[in-house]
Formats: C-alpha cells, sequence, structure tokens
C-alpha cells in the first residue's frame, strides 16, 4: 500500500475506535479524522470540505424543521391512542406498528419516536400494560419505515448527497429506495409482528405498569444528625419493609454494606442508596430523619409550581462522561436531579459523583417550562413529565400536513428537487407563524449538519488512496464465490456491524466508497450498491447504541443491554438477506 493508503487506514481505524468508546461528540471524531487527512496532505481543501456545500447537509437540517413543526403542533401523536385502541396484544400492535412504519417512511425517524414515547407510556399505564411491549417494536417500525423513501432517516439523505457528489451521478429521487426498502420493510415488520410478542420480554409487570413509571431507579438519602433516625437499626426506623422501594447499601466513612441486615445500625451522616418505583422514590423526600444527598440543589429550584420530569440522555449530549456534580446541572438546566434509572444496572454511590452515560434516565424537579425549553436540545433525547400527557395537536396541525405533503409530491413528480422543497417547506412553516425563526434554528441538530459535512472529505481519502478499492477486493475475495450475491451480502454485512459500532451516519459514509467499488467487482449498478448500504445502515436491532430511536426508548423501557439481541439478531438477520436478494433482483 501506498503512504497515502496507509495514513488513511490508520485515520480510519482511529476514527471508529474513538467512535466505538463513545466518549466523545461523532460529529466532532469525524471532522477531526477529515482535519487531519488535510493536514497529512493525503487531500486537498476543496475535498476535505465538499461536504459543506453539498445538499445532503442543507437538506437533512430543512427537514429537521419540517420536523419540529410536526412535534411541536403534535400532528401525529393524537393518533396513538386511536392506534392502539383499548385491547392489547398483536391486534393493538397491528394497529399501531403498521402506521408508524408508514409515517416513518415520510418522516424522520428519530423525531417520529420521540413524539410517540410519552403517549405509549401513558397509554400502557391506564391499561397496566408493559412499556417494554410496545417500545422497542415502536423503535424497530420507525427504522424499517425509514428504508422505503429517501426521507426516512437523515441516513437517506447522506446516500443522496454522496451519490450527487459521483461524477455523471444525481441524487436518490424520493421514491428510488423504495424497490429495496419497501419489500425489506414489510418483510421485517411482519416478522416483527409474528414474532416480537413472544420475544419482547416484560420488564414490567402489568400492575407495576400501572403504576407512575415503575422502573427501578436510584436515590441516595443521608440521615440527618441528631434527627429521628439517627442511632436506630434499619428496622427499627421502617426503612426494612417499604412499599415498593428497596434499601440496598449505606455507606460510612467511604466503607459500603451491602446487603443491608435489618438490624444494621444507622447513624448521622451515613448515605443510603435506595431502589424502587418513581412514586415511592419521591415519598422517600418527605420522610423525617432523610435528606437527599442532592438537597442543595432541590432546594435551590423547588418552589409550588416546580414539577418532576424524565429525561434521557443521548449519545451527542455534552453531559455523557461527566458526573452530575461537575457537569454544573442545576445552573445549566435550573433543574436537579433527583434520582437516576440505568437500565440493567443499580447504580452506587452518591447522586452527585455518578458518571452519566448514554441512555441513562434522570428524574428531575424543574419548572414547568423545562420541557419547551429543553425538549428539542441535544442534551436530552426525551423530555416527558411525570404523569403529564404531551401536548394536544393545536389548530396550526394541519398547515404541517399540508407543508410536508407538498415537499413529497413537488419531489416525487420532479417539478422542484427535495432540497428546494424542503427549504420552502421549512419557509412556509415560518411564515405562518407555525414556528419562530429561534425554533426552526434551534431544531436543527448541528452535530448531524457538521459529521455530515465533514465525512464527505473521509469517503474522498478512501477513493482517491485506492483504500476503498483495496478493501472492495478483500470483500471479494471473501465472498466472491458466492457470486455477485455473494459480494453484495459482504457489503450489507460490513455495513450493519459497522452501524452496531458507530452511528449510523458514519457507518453509512465509511461503506459507501467500498461498496461503489464492490459494484464494479459484483457487476451490480452501483446506485443500487449504494441503496444497499442505505439500508444496512438503518438496520440497527442489536444494541440500544447503534440508533438514536434505539436509545430513546432503552431507559423508558427498563430494557437491559442483551434483550435487543434476543429481538434484533432475527430482524437483522431478515433485513440483510433481504436487502442482498433486492438489491441483486433490482440492480
Amino acid at each position: 500500500m501506498s503512504g497515502d493508503e496507509w495514513t488513511t487506514l490508520i485515520v480510519l481505524v482511529a476514527m471508529l475506535g474513538v467512535l466505538v468508546v463513545d466518549r466523545f461528540p461523532p460529529a466532532g471524531v469525524v471532522f477531526g479524522a477529515t482535519f487531519t487527512l488535510l493536514i497529512t496532505d493525503v487531500i486537498e481543501a476543496d475535498v476535505a470540505f465538499s461536504g459543506f456545500s453539498n445538499s445532503a447537509p442543507l437538506t437533512v437540517a430543512a427537514l429537521y424543521v419540517l420536523a419540529r413543526g410536526a412535534q411541536k403542533t403534535g400532528m401525529l401523536t393524537s393518533m396513538t391512542s386511536r392506534l392502539l385502541g383499548d385491547g392489547t396484544g398483536r391486534r393493538a400492535m397491528t394497529r399501531f406498528l403498521v402506521p408508524t412504519a408508514g409515517a416513518s417512511a415520510f418522516f424522520p425517524n428519530t423525531p417520529l419516536v420521540a413524539m410517540l414515547i410519552p403517549d405509549v407510556l401513558g397509554w400502557c399505564r391506564r391499561h397496566g400494560v408493559s412499556p417494554s411491549k410496545y417500545l422497542m417494536p415502536l423503535s424497530f417500525a420507525a427504522l424499517l419505515g425509514g428504508v422505503v423513501t429517501v426521507l426516512g432517516t437523515s441516513t437517506n439523505l447522506v446516500i443522496s448527497g454522496l451519490l450527487d457528489a459521483e461524477p455523471d451521478s444525481a441524487p436518490l429521487s424520493v421514491f428510488e429506495m423504495t424497490k429495496v426498502g419497501l419489500p425489506v420493510a414489510a418483510i421485517g415488520l411482519l416478522l416483527l409482528l409474528l414474532v416480537g410478542d413472544r420475544l419482547v420480554p416484560a420488564r414490567l409487570t402489568p400492575p407495576e405498569s400501572a403504576e407512575a413509571n415503575s422502573r427501578e431507579f436510584s436515590m441516595t438519602m443521608q440521615v440527618v444528625a441528631g434527627g429521628p433516625l439517627d442511632g436506630s437499626t434499619v428496622a427499627d426506623a421502617g426503612l426494612r419493609d417499604l412499599q415498593g422501594v428497596f434499601l440496598v447499601q449505606i455507606e460510612r466513612d467511604n466503607s459500603v454494606v451491602s446487603p443491608v441486615a435489618p438490624d444494621r445500625r444507622i447513624d448521622g451522616g451515613d448515605v443510603l442508596t435506595f431502589v424502587g418505583n418513581v412514586e415511592e422514590i419521591l415519598d422517600l423526600q418527605r420522610r423525617k430523619g432523610l435528606r437527599s444527598t442532592e438537597e442543595a440543589h432541590v432546594l435551590a429550584v423547588d418552589s409550588p409550581d416546580t414539577r418532576f420530569f424524565e429525561v434521557v440522555i443521548g449519545r451527542s449530549s455534552p453531559l455523557v462522561g461527566s458526573t452530575i456534580r461537575d457537569s454544573g446541572f442545576r445552573g445549566t438546566y435550573q433543574a436537579a436531579v433527583v434520582a437516576l434509572h440505568r437500565s440493567g444496572h443499580r447504580v452506587a454511590g452518591k447522586l452527585g459523583g455518578i458518571r452519566l452515560r448514554n441512555g441513562d434516565t434522570l428524574l428531575l424537579l424543574a419548572k414547568p417550562d423545562f420541557r419547551r425549553n429543553w425538549h428539542d436540545k441535544r442534551d436530552f433525547l426525551v423530555v416527558a413529565p411525570v404523569g403529564g400527557e404531551s401536548p394536544a395537536a393545536t389548530s396550526r396541525a394541519p398547515i404541517v400536513a399540508v407543508v410536508t405533503a407538498a415537499v413529497i409530491l413537488l419531489s416525487a413528480t420532479n417539478v422542484l428537487p427535495l432540497l428546494e422543497g424542503a427549504i420552502l417547506g421549512a419557509a412556509a412553516l415560518i411564515v405562518s407563524r407555525t414556528l419562530t425563526f429561534v425554533e426552526a434554528r434551534e431544531a436543527i441538530d448541528i452535530d448531524v449538519i457538521i459529521l455530515i459535512a465533514s465525512a464527505f472529505g473521509l469517503g474522498g481519502a478512501m477513493d482517491s488512496t485506492g483504500l476503498a478499492q483495496r478493501i472492495a477486493d478483500g470483500l471479494s475475495d471473501a465472498f466472491g464465490g458466492f457470486g455477485s450475491a455473494g459480494v453484495i451480502f459482504g457489503v450489507v454485512l460490513a455495513t450493519a456491524v459497522l452501524t452496531e459500532l458507530v452511528t449510523n451516519n458514519a457507518a453509512a459514509i465509511v461503506m459507501f466508497p467500498i461498496a461503489i467499488a464492490s459494484a464494479g467487482v459484483a457487476e451490480v449498478d452501483p446506485r443500487a450498491m449504494a441503496i444497499a448500504v442505505a439500508v444496512a445502515a438503518s438496520a440497527s436491532f442489536l444494541t440500544p447504541i447503534g440508533y438514536q430511536t434505539n436509545t430513546m426508548v432503552y431507559g423508558p423501557g427498563g430494557y437491559r443491554f442483551l434483550d435487543y439481541a434476543r429481538v434484533g439478531a432475527p430482524l437483522t438477520a431478515t433485513v440483510l438477506v433481504g436487502t442482498t436478494v433486492m438489491t441483486a433482483i433490482t440492480g
């Protein structure tokens, strides 16, 4: 290999390694990789920054504004209760998942799932059903629907933009990937409906689910020195047989006692860690002789009009990797962290000193406007009032519906390119005062835009140095014995594995030049191979961190990490085989 090939390979491997560790924002990592290739003279500036003049990032930005309009007006969420109805089981699941997948084909799936989560949780509470039975299928159905048209996910638009940057090529039309995506989505959805109910675990029992979100939250309380509990035993203090709450450990002078015996003495200053459901955990704050270890923060925001919220932390949140104390949480968000839920783990230690992770769910005390201020920021994937309902659809919801339909129609009939239609649609929402300019600006996820734009230079380096062709030849050697279908499967499989390790967009960007090079080896249309990469990059069903929607439902559903593989393994296999077959037939 040449020196430039080695440099590109080293930068690529380092980038993937940093993305897998998940300690830094993906946008910064990809931009850093591209900039490294620029300063090492592997690529020129016009190649490194070509993505910033490409249509893909701008189209994604405009579609974020349309999605924000639908989210603000409740255009889709008002249908949730009607779709689920009064029943449960496969029938209710079918009524819910099929329209969800259909909506996701024309509407970015990440904001769609964010809108539906609070409604699904409310419906499950009212009907005594475990939310875990519906939230993972919701995410998977949205992912499947997102591969039907170019509008379903930003990954499709990334591939479309990369194709547009190719010589003598054009971006994907709205329905160009439907010939592959629709059969794959239909088969995947059918499998999800047939076996999903048996494979999706009921992490919460129906009686627990009827309570207010009875997942295991962790809270640390301190015994008040000289108070009524100082010097008493656990049993005498009434902390042994609490309803819905369990005392898991006592920390004293940097030593930890766990499990806790009923006759264990507690002294002033001891830190007690409790786990339990939301309502009972909150009741502990009213117990005399105990005070929250975060009392100073709680008292600073507490007032008669404050209320509780649940928030889910995503991988791009600035909170990931920091402690609640070090992040300056109260000063930044004007909210106090009361408890924490981490799926599959009991969190030990004082609440303020716990390092936050992707997928953590926090219980906050904040002013009523907290949700309005933070629900569309990258800090939190989901912001839901505890016990509250999501806003009802407003009178401006039809405006969003008409504008969205017009964007799709104009693009599908080639009257306007998707970029121009999406920008006009976003402008229409601002002019009609459905959104303010500030709301439209804040709706755009700058991290995603930078990641997409930065990655064009990475793809250019892989192409110009010959690294993409070398990797394509390696895939051909490994799978070429099975003919064209074998090479297609190799590309699809590599993309699916990569998307579980890094982000879906990063996986698509890395695999695109390899797919184009492999198309010549497999004697397949390069556009068909690019579509296969787009579909495979969205086939993230094995982990809660491969795709944002999976992370969104991780905490609220009370899932464990391996629950995703249990349901997602047969779904992933089906999608990979289906994508390979349809690409071979249509390519």
